[in-house]
C-alpha cells in the first residue's frame, strides 16, 4: 500500500537552552533539511529578572550593581555606561583622574573579555589547547581586578561621580608586566590558532554577515567590524579620555567568523596601547566628585554611550527629581546580534551553527535583563 501522504522533509531540533556551547541559557529551535539549516528562531527569557523595572525602587547610587549582573564578562563597562548617564541626568563631572582610572579599568576588562572569547570560541570547534592558553592570561587579568577592586567577576567600582579608590602600591608595575606578557601570549595564540589551517577552514566564509545588513539589524562593536564598517563609540562619540588617546579602531572586511575573530584579536593589542597611555598620561588629583548623601536630580533625562567588548552599551534614564529614578532603559549589543541569527543560519550546515553564535559573542544576562 502505498501512503497519499506528503513525508516530512524537515526536522526541527532543539539546542538548548542546556546545550554547553550556546555561551548561556539560550534556546535554538533549528528547522533542518538534512544537515543544513533551512529556518531558525532564538529562544529567550530564561534568565529574565525584571532588572529595569527593579532599578525605580532603587536610589542612583544602588542601581551600578546591577550592571555587574548583565554582561558579567565585562561588569566594568556596564558599571561605566550607567554611571555616566546618572551624571548626566545630575550635571556631575567626575575628577580627570578618575576618567582616565575608568578608561583604564574598561580597556583591561575587554581583554579580560576578549581571552574569555578567544579560549571558549576555538574550543566549540575543537581546539581544547587554545581554550588553557587563553584562561592563563584571563587568570592574570583578574588577580589585578582583584588588587584594584577587591572582586574578580563582578566589581561594582566605577560609580557616579568617579570611583571609590585608587591603585594601590605596586598596581602599575604588575599591569605593565601583564601587557608585556600578553604580547607575547597573543603571538603564540597566533601561531597555535590564528595562522591554524583547520581552523580557518572551519570559519572562513561561515556566518556571513554583510555590511548592509550589519546595519539595517543595529550591528556593533566586533560584530560590525568584521563586517568592514568602521565604527566604534571611542571614536564617533568618545567619551571619558578617549579622544586625547590614540589608538587604532580594529576593522577587517571579511564578513565572516574569521573576520569576527580577528577583531577581537587586534581589540587586545589596541587595548594594552591605551592602558600604557593612560599610566603614562595620568594627572595627579582626586578620584571622586563630592555629591549629596541623598542624590536628586532635578527632572530630565540623559542617554550615554558606550563601547562594550560587545558593542554598543548604552543607558537611558529619567529623572522626575526624586531618589530614585523614574525610569532606567539599557541598550544592549547581545540582544540586538541574537536577532542576526534567523537571517545567518539559513544554509549553514548544523556544524558551523554553534560556530557562527560564538562568533556574536553574546551574553545572555545582557539579552534578558
Amino acid at each position: 500500500m502505498v501512503s497519499t501522504a506528503a513525508e516530512p522533509t524537515t526536522v526541527t531540533v532543539n539546542l538548548g537552552p542546556q546545550h554547553p556551547s550556546t555561551h548561556g541559557v539560550l534556546r535554538i529551535l533549528v528547522e533542518l533539511d538534512g544537515e543544513i539549516v533551512v529556518s531558525c528562531r532564538p529562544v529567550i527569557g530564561y534568565l529574565h529578572r525584571g532588572l529595569e523595572k527593579m532599578l525605580e525602587s532603587r536610589s542612583y547610587k544602588q542601581t551600578v550593581p546591577f550592571t555587574d549582573r548583565m554582561d558579567y564578562c565585562a561588569a566594568l563597562n556596564g558599571n561605566l555606561a550607567i554611571s555616566q548617564a546618572i551624571e548626566r541626568v545630575g550635571g556631575l563631572e567626575p575628577p580627570e583622574r578618575a576618567q582616565y582610572l575608568r578608561v583604564l579599568l574598561c580597556e583591561l576588562n575587554r581583554i579580560a573579555s576578549h581571552l574569555l572569547f578567544v579560549g571558549t570560541f576555538a574550543m566549540d570547534i575543537g581546539a581544547t589547547t587554545a581554550f588553557l592558553y587563553a584562561f592563563r592570561e584571563r587568570e592574570k587579568a583578574l588577580d589585578l581586578f582583584e588588587t584594584m577592586t577587591g572582586a574578580r567577576l563582578t566589581y561594582n567600582y566605577i560609580r557616579p561621580g568617579g570611583i571609590p579608590a585608587d591603585m594601590p602600591d605596586g598596581f602599575s608595575g604588575a599591569l605593565l608586566q601583564f601587557l608585556d606578557e600578553l604580547q607575547i601570549a597573543l603571538d603564540e595564540n597566533d601561531r597555535l590558532v590564528t595562522n591554524n589551517r583547520i581552523f580557518v577552514d572551519r570559519l572562513v566564509g561561515v556566518g556571513v554577515l554583510t555590511p548592509e545588513m550589519a546595519i539595517a539589524y543595529g550591528a556593533s562593536g566586533p560584530v560590525a567590524r568584521g563586517s568592514g564598517l568602521n565604527f566604534d563609540i571611542r571614536r564617533c562619540a568618545p567619551y571619558e579620555v578617549y579622544d586625547r588617546l590614540d589608538f587604532d579602531v580594529a576593522v577587517f572586511d571579511g564578513c565572516d567568523c574569521y573576520a569576527r575573530y580577528l577583531v577581537r584579536i587586534e581589540e587586545m593589542r589596541q587595548s594594552a596601547k591605551i592602558i600604557k597611555q593612560c599610566l603614562r598620561d595620568m594627572p595627579e588629583g582626586e578620584i571622586m566628585t563630592k555629591m549629596p548623601k541623598i542624590f536628586k536630580p532635578a527632572a530630565g533625562s540623559a542617554y550615554s554611550r558606550t563601547e562594550s567588548p560587545r558593542g554598543e552599551l548604552s543607558f537611558y534614564v529619567v529623572s522626575d527629581g526624586t531618589p530614585n529614578p523614574a525610569r532606567m532603559h539599557g541598550r544592549t549589543p547581545s540582544f540586538v546580534h541574537l536577532s542576526l541569527l534567523p537571517a545567518m543560519l539559513p544554509g549553514t550546515k548544523i556544524a558551523d551553527v554553534i560556530a557562527i553564535l560564538g562568533s556574536l559573542d553574546t551574553v545572555l544576562g545582557e539579552v534578558d535583563r
